[in-house]
């Protein structure tokens, strides 16, 4: 019975992720889970993706602001620091490289199957 590695693939990207939900500007939980969901990732819960939003939020990665609204409760906004674009553009250099080299052990591997 093969087993699905989807969920351990994404709590090892998510961070990433995160940043690249970014990057065309402020954005709050609810609308970066959704952004990720409808990317095909899957439905990110709230006690996976609050506690990456405080840790990138401590790293000095993203900046948040709590703004209030007419309607509802308020919301908590994120956006990205210059560390965060920085970190964003290496580390998704460092992903793509790492996805590239499984990539191509696979392919050997399907070529030998």
């Amino acid at each position: 019975m093969a087993v699905d590695r989807r969920a351990s693939w994404l709590k090892g990207v998510l961070d990433l992720l995160v940043l690249s939900c970014l990057t065309d500007g402020e954005s709050y939980g609810y609308e970066i889970a959704k952004r990720l969901d409808d990317a095909g990732l899957g439905r990110v819960k709230g006690g996976t993706l609050y506690p990456v939003l405080n840790r990138l939020e401590e790293a000095d990665l993203v900046e948040a602001e709590f703004r209030a609204t007419e309607r509802g409760p308020g919301r908590r906004y994120y956006g990205l620091t210059a560390e965060g674009r920085r970190t964003l553009t290496e580390q998704g250099d460092a992903w793509l490289g790492f996805h590239r080299t499984v990539t191509e052990m696979l392919d050997k591997g399907e070529a030998h199957a």
